[in-house]
C-alpha cells in the first residue's frame, strides 16, 4: 500500500485568481453586461447606452453619463476586492447598491480585451487603461465627458474551455435583452439604449412620475400584461409590496413573466415564490403560471444580499414574516376581484378602486329575484332553484322582461340578461355592450365561495380516531411537531411524541377524515419546517369542496328564466374571485361597442 505524501500549498497566481473568480460572476455575455450596467446605476447614471456586436461574445460596450472615475483610481477599480460601496462590516449589513464585492472589472477583465475610460466633473480631461492578457497597461490621458466607458472584446478569448460553452449569436442576445427588460423595469427613471451589429434594438425612454410608469411595464411586457393587471401597494410592520400581479385569466403556459425586486435588486427566491403559488392556488388552471412585477421594500439589514457570487439571491432575517406578508397581500388582492369589476376602459385598476361606483347598487330589474348567499342552506336552496323545476323549459323570448336602460348612471358592472345561448351561455347588455357567461362557470365559483364561508365560519372540526396511528418520522420532524403544537390542534391534528422518531396521531380535520392520514401529517410537518405555517389542510379542503360545487352547480343546457339570469349575475358581482371558475377559467368576458362595430365594419 502507497503512503500518503505531503501536497505542497503554493498561493495562486493573482491571473489565475482573477479567472476562477469570473468564472462565479461572468457566465455569459448577459452577465458582463449586468455587472457593468449595475456598476453605472450605482455611479448615479442617468442614461446608460449598451453597444453589442455578435451577441455580446465580439463587443460589449457600456457607457453611461454616472459620476465617473478619477484617474489616479482607475488602476485601483480593476484590482480585486476595491470597491467605493462599502467600507465595513456595517455597511456590508446594509448593502444599498446593487454592486458591492469589487469582483466584476478584475475578473471580467482577465477573460477578455479590456478598456477602462472616464472623467469626474472636476476633471480638466478623462483617462484610459486598457488591459489585455492580465497584463495592465498604465493611464493615459484621453477624451471623454463625465461618465464612463468600459468595453470587453473577444470574450473569453483566453479561455477556450468556457468560449465553447457559448451559444448563438441570437440566443446570447436575448440573454441580454430579457435582462435588460428586468432592469427597465425596476428602474423606470434611466433611460436605455441597446444596439446590436450596429442597428438600434430596443430603447426605453425614461420615465419620472408614478403614474406613468405602467408605459415602461407596457413598453417591457406588452400591453396584453398591462390591460390585465391589479395594481397593488400595501404596507405593514416596515415591509412594503407595490406593483402589478396578472388577473388569473390572463396566466401564462410559462413563468416568463415573473419579475420581484427587493429593494431595487431582480431575484429568485424559494420564500417568495412560494408566496405567490399559494397565493394563486385557488384561481389558477393546472399548469399555468401567473404573470407579476412586484417591488418588496423592507429595512437593507432585515435582508442579506451577500449569499450569491451573481447576487441573484436574497436571504431574509424572517422568511416566515415575509412570506406571510406576500401571501396575504397577494391573496387579499385576488379575492378582492369580482366579475364586471374590470369592464371599464382603464387598462388597470388599483384593488377595490373598481367597484366602488357600484357599491350603492342595489335595485334589482323589474320582476328579478336576487338570491343571497349567506351559507350552507342557501347554496343547497339557490342550487336546487337551478337542478330542479321554476326554470322554464322553453327558451326566453327577447323582451319578455322589461329593464332600465343599461346606459343608466345606476346599472351594474355586468348589466341585465337579455337571453341565454345554447342552454350554456347568458347575454348580457351593459352600458359598454355585450357580455357573455359562461353559467355553469359561473354559478359553480359562487357556490364555491359560499360552501368555503360556511366552512370558515364554523371552523377545523377534530376527529378522533378510533385506534391511534403510529407514524415513524425524521426526528427533525417530530421536532416541528412539538414546536408547532398548537397550530397543528388549530388544524385539527392532535400529534404526541412517542419516541425520538415516533408521532402517535390521535385525531384528523373531520372535514378531510377519509383521507389518508399519514400522507396529510407529513405534509403539514413539511410546510411548517420551510414556511412557519400550512395550508395543506385548507387546499385539500377546497378541492373538496370545488369538486362538490361543481357537481351542484346550474348545468348546460338548463333554461333559465331572465329573473334567474340576472339573480346570476348580481351574485357574480358580489362574490369574489368570481372572474374565473375554481379551475381558473374564466367566467364572463366583455365585447366593447366598438368591438361589435368592428364585427360588422360599421363606421367605414
Amino acid at each position: 500500500m502507497e503512503t500518503a505524501k505531503a501536497v505542497p500549498i503554493r498561493q495562486l497566481p493573482d491571473t489565475l485568481i482573477n479567472q476562477i473568480a469570473a468564472g462565479e460572476v461572468v457566465e455569459r455575455p448577459s452577465s458582463v453586461v449586468k455587472e457593468l450596467v449595475e456598476n453605472a446605476l450605482d455611479a448615479g447614471a442617468r442614461r446608460v447606452d449598451i453597444d453589442l456586436e455578435e451577441g455580446g461574445i465580439r463587443l460589449i460596450r457600456i457607457r453611461d453619463d454616472g459620476g465617473g472615475i478619477a484617474a489616479q483610481d482607475l488602476a485601483l477599480a480593476v484590482s480585486r476586492h476595491a470597491t467605493s460601496k462599502i467600507g465595513s462590516l456595517d455597511d456590508l449589513e446594509q448593502v444599498a447598491t446593487l454592486g458591492f464585492r469589487g469582483e466584476a472589472l478584475p475578473s471580467i477583465a482577465s477573460v477578455s480585451r479590456f478598456s477602462l475610460s472616464s472623467k469626474t466633473p472636476s476633471s480638466e480631461h478623462g483617462a484610459r487603461l486598457d488591459i489585455e492578457g492580465g497584463k495592465t497597461g498604465d493611464v493615459q490621458p484621453h477624451p471623454h465627458p463625465t461618465g464612463t466607458t468600459i468595453e470587453v472584446r473577444d470574450l473569453f478569448y483566453n479561455v477556450p474551455a468556457r468560449r465553447k460553452f457559448l451559444r448563438a449569436e441570437r440566443t446570447e442576445f436575448g440573454h441580454v435583452e430579457e435582462w435588460l427588460r428586468s432592469l427597465a423595469l425596476a428602474r423606470p427613471q434611466v433611460e436605455l439604449r441597446v444596439s446590436h451589429n450596429g442597428k438600434l434594438a430596443k430603447h426605453y425612454r425614461p420615465v419620472v412620475a408614478e403614474d406613468e410608469q405602467l408605459k415602461r411595464v407596457a413598453e417591457a411586457l406588452g400591453q396584453e400584461f398591462v390591460g390585465n393587471c391589479l395594481t397593488i401597494d400595501h404596507g405593514v410592520a416596515g415591509l412594503r409590496l407595490h406593483g402589478w400581479v396578472g388577473l388569473p385569466t390572463a396566466s401564462r403556459s410559462s413563468g416568463d413573466q415573473q419579475y420581484f425586486y427587493v429593494n431595487g435588486r431582480a431575484v429568485k427566491d424559494r420564500v417568495v415564490a412560494h408566496a405567490v403559488r399559494q397565493a394563486y392556488a385557488d384561481v389558477l388552471f393546472h399548469g399555468r403560471y401567473p404573470a407579476f412585477v412586484l417591488f418588496l421594500e423592507l429595512d437593507p439589514r432585515r435582508v442579506d444580499v451577500n449569499v450569491h457570487p451573481a447576487k441573484h439571491e436574497v436571504r431574509f432575517r424572517d422568511g416566515r414574516l415575509v412570506h406571510d406578508f406576500v401571501f396575504k397581500t397577494l391573496h387579499e388582492a385576488l379575492a378582492g376581484t369580482r366579475a364586471g369589476a374590470n369592464a371599464l376602459s382603464e387598462p388597470a385598476f388599483a384593488v377595490g378602486e373598481a367597484t366602488s361606483s357600484y357599491g350603492s347598487w342595489q335595485t334589482a330589474p323589474q320582476g328579478a329575484m336576487n338570491l343571497p348567499l349567506g351559507g350552507g342552506e342557501a347554496v343547497a336552496n339557490y342550487a336546487a332553484l337551478y337542478r330542479g323545476g321554476g326554470s322554464s323549459s322553453q327558451p326566453i323570448p327577447v323582451g319578455s322582461t322589461q329593464w332600465p336602460a343599461a346606459n343608466e348612471a345606476t346599472a351594474p358592472p355586468l348589466g341585465f340578461a337579455l337571453a341565454q345561448l345554447h342552454g350554456i351561455f347568458i347575454l348580457a347588455e351593459n352600458e359598454h355592450g355585450l357580455v357573455l357567461v359562461d353559467m355553469h362557470a359561473a354559478h359553480e365559483r359562487i357556490t364555491y365561495e359560499h360552501l368555503k364561508q360556511a366552512q370558515d365560519g364554523e371552523g377545523i372540526r377534530a376527529q378522533p380516531l378510533l385506534v391511534p396511528l403510529a407514524l415513524a418520522v425524521a426526528e427533525r420532524e417530530a421536532d416541528i411537531a412539538e414546536e408547532f403544537a398548537g397550530a397543528l390542534a388549530a388544524l385539527g391534528f392532535e400529534l404526541r411524541r412517542s419516541g425520538p422518531q415516533a408521532l402517535s396521531v390521535r385525531s384528523v380535520p373531520a372535514l378531510l377524515a377519509d383521507l389518508d392520514p399519514k400522507a396529510l401529517v407529513l405534509d403539514v410537518l413539511n410546510d411548517l419546517r420551510e414556511h412557519g405555517s400550512s395550508r395543506v389542510i385548507e387546499q385539500a379542503r377546497n378541492e373538496l369542496l370545488s369538486t362538490v360545487a361543481c357537481h351542484t352547480s346550474v348545468r348546460a343546457n338548463r333554461r333559465l328564466t331572465i329573473p334567474e339570469m340576472n339573480a346570476l349575475l348580481r351574485d357574480m358581482e358580489s362574490t369574489e374571485r368570481s372572474g374565473q371558475c375554481n379551475h381558473g377559467r374564466p367566467t364572463w368576458v366583455q365585447l366593447s361597442k366598438s368591438e361589435l362595430d368592428k364585427l360588422f365594419l360599421r363606421g367605414r
